[in-house]
């Protein structure tokens, strides 16, 4: 049998078979081991993931993502599950995970299938790559299975398609097949294992030290993946920081909390007023004033002369004697043996002490029954209530500080905070505070770096840490080093410039040939953006205390773009490191009327706009804030928002004025 060319760089498969049956008895898996013994038959190929699961969807998905987010497997291949049955969901469970199809792959399988049976028409493989492995789906049947293999195995095929995903050209291929190697078509084993070379670095990028232009790319080899599919990748590849302690302080604001908060005590802990006013005892059988008037007991409380006792000989914790009042103020707690409260407004001043002219005797000239103007313990909080929850925000609006701080919390634990590295690239870039002389010719004096103030500013805004790098010139060892330090000193790494298909477009490059950091995505179907780059790299922790991965965001050098595309992606990935959950990381969208109409493009375009409250009509409208090129940074000043353009088709270019469109909310709703 045919096995492909038995070039020395191996390549790693991963094995899923997917059936019910076999998930609960794994002996009843006959296609799993058919696969792994034609693998193994050759040197090229070395299979040491093998699984078996369910047919369920999510199972099935959440099996090929984990192999493929290893990246230490090159092609995984799937058995079962692609006939017509209801049960048959491999197609389903996959299709939504490719980046890029290959329906050539598809026609060769069931190409090769037809020659063998009419049935194979009713089987329905689907084939392509996530990120950088390739996955294709083969029937449940030993015969089937071994019918496709040997069908992309021949002539190299499979080898030929994973040498391209790694980044390679394909050189070997075309030479073997050019020269009639039988290799091309026949294995031979040489049983040299320990012979073969480490495995390549699997990159997309161009290698930026190959000078000749035919070596760069003209078509970038990066997927083109949607506004979901992209805020999909951030979010499964971004998670919460760890957890710490901090004292409530207005320094908390911002965080999310990472426990349940609970009421130490009660509160208020003792009975206390909640007018100023005069506490006193509601009384219950006759006493003699100090007037000697004989007051009956009510139940409304005395009501009459009444006398306070000297402030500088009573404290509040001895019991107050019968027909006497104890001032009090907001707040206090009522003295021993009180149980209500007079408002000062409803007495009357009738004599003073001579020394300091304060209240001795006041007349009540109401009657006030027991608990009047009083806070009984726990009735604003009852010891061991629940008054924030795990995963709440603490606001700077000061509610969850408040709350905490009216408990006696001194101190709560909450997910740490990222703290942001940023820095911009590119020779042409000045300074704006240090501008220095370019290096160009004539009177070119260069451009000043507007990204990094503005997103320094937007960061800080949101009260993150920044880690200023400065401005990186278009040098790979410059490039490398500025990302070490990024890495080194913060959580997340905020970069602008040097995404698109320039040949000192470097960040790509530099991001997975010297970091091996994976590129999730290096294009989106958004408008402006849509060089947007998004990475992982892994990092090893101070102290060895263990890896990490650690996010990337290489951001377009056009500043509408830049910042656009920080509040679209980067601000929802600060949340979900900062502990927000997954949910709520995305900026709010609100429903807006148009006040102009706005042409589609292709792409999923974020229309920079001012949005108001028409209080008149209760609605939110939203203005334009004039022309939208990505380099006019100038159409983001004064937007508070984006209305969210989706792309256009054939029946629909345009959304007309007073048309209603989703628009996401960047800051204050203006009035009017």
């Amino acid at each position: 049998m045919p096995l492909g060319l038995n070039f020395m760089v191996q390549i790693r498969v991963a094995v899923l078979t997917v059936s019910d049956t076999a998930s609960s008895n794994a002996t009843a898996d006959k296609s799993g081991p058919a696969i792994r013994e034609i693998l193994a038959s050759s040197d090229s190929f070395v299979c040491n993931n093998h699984s078996i699961v369910a047919d369920d969807v999510s199972v099935i998905r959440a099996a090929v993502t984990s192999w493929c987010e290893r990246r230490d497997v090159d092609w995984v291949i799937t058995s079962g599950g692609t006939g017509f049955g209801v049960r048959d969901l491999t197609p389903e469970a996959i299709s939504p995970l490719l980046e890029r199809e290959a329906p050539g792959l598809v026609h060769l399988m069931l190409a090769s299938s037809l020659q063998h049976t009419p049935l194979a028409a009713l089987s329905r493989p689907v084939a392509g790559t996530i990120m950088n492995t390739l996955v294709v789906t083969l029937p449940g049947s030993v015969k089937a299975v071994k019918e496709n293999m040997e069908a992309l195995l021949a002539g190299g095929v499979v080898r030929h398609a994973i040498e391209l995903i790694r980044g390679g050209r394909g050189t070997q291929v075309h030479a073997a097949l050019a020269a009639g190697s039988d290799s091309a078509g026949h294995h031979h084993h040489h049983h040299h294992h320990h012979d073969h070379r480490a495995p390549e670095p699997r990159t997309l990028s161009h290698d930026p030290s190959a000078a000749a232009s035919t070596h760069r790319h003209r078509v970038s080899p990066y997927p083109l993946l949607s506004l979901e599919r992209a805020l999909e990748l951030v979010q499964n590849h971004v998670s919460p920081l760890g957890t710490e302690t901090k004292q409530v302080t207005p320094d908390l604001s911002g965080h999310v909390l990472a426990e349940d908060v609970y009421a130490p005590q009660d509160v208020p802990s003792t009975p206390t007023t909640s007018v100023d006013g005069y506490a006193l005892r509601c009384p219950r059988f006759p006493y003699e004033t100090p007037a000697g008037e004989l007051t009956q007991p009510s139940s409304d409380g005395p009501r009459g002369r009444v006398q306070r006792p000297d402030p500088r000989t009573h404290s509040v914790g001895a019991v107050l004697p019968a027909g006497c009042v104890y001032r009090i103020n907001t707040g206090g707690p009522l003295p021993a043996g009180t149980d209500t409260v007079i408002m000062v407004e409803d007495t009357r001043l009738v004599s003073t002490f001579a020394e300091d002219q304060e209240e001795k005797e006041v007349e009540c000239r109401v009657q006030v029954p027991a608990g009047e103007n009083v806070r009984a313990p726990g009735s604003d909080v009852g010891k061991g209530a629940l008054v924030l929850e795990k995963d709440d925000v603490v606001r700077s609006e000061g509610g969850e500080i408040g709350t905490l701080a009216f408990v006696g919390r001194k101190e709560v634990e909450v997910y740490r905070r990222p703290v942001v590295a940023l820095l911009s690239t590119g020779n042409e870039l000045v300074d704006l505070q240090n501008p220095r002389p370019h290096a160009g010719e004539g009177e070119w004096g260069g451009i000043w770096d507007t990204n990094r103030p503005a997103l320094n500013a937007a960061l800080q805004g949101l009260g993150y840490n920044v880690v200023d790098l400065g401005i990186v010139p278009d040098d790979i060892d410059a490039h490398v080093s500025a990302v070490r330090l990024g890495l080194q000193s913060a959580d997340i790494l905020l970069t602008t410039g040097g995404t698109s298909m320039g040949p000192t477009d470097l960040l790509k490059p530099v991001i997975e040939r010297h970091f091996n950091g994976t590129i999730h995505f290096g294009r989106v179907a958004v408008k402006p953006g849509k060089p947007t780059t998004f990475a992982t790299v892994p990092w090893e922790a101070a102290g060895g205390t263990g890896a990490t991965a650690k996010p990337v965001f290489a951001l377009p050098g056009n500043p509408a773009s830049a910042l656009v595309m920080f509040h679209v992606f980067v601000v929802p990935a600060l949340r979900r490191l900062g502990g927000w959950p997954a949910a709520r990381c995305e900026l709010a969208r609100v429903p807006v009327l148009l006040d102009s109409a706005m042409a589609l493009d292709p792409r999923t375009e974020f229309h920079r706009v001012v949005v108001r409250a028409d209080t008149a009509a209760g609605e939110l409208r939203a203005a334009s804030t004039g022309g939208q090129r990505s380099s006019r940074v100038a159409s983001l000043a004064g937007a508070n928002g984006f209305v969210v353009l989706p792309m256009r088709t054939p029946e629909r270019t345009r959304l007309e004025a007073g048309e209603k469109a989703d628009a996401v909310l960047i800051g204050e709703v203006v009035r009017g």
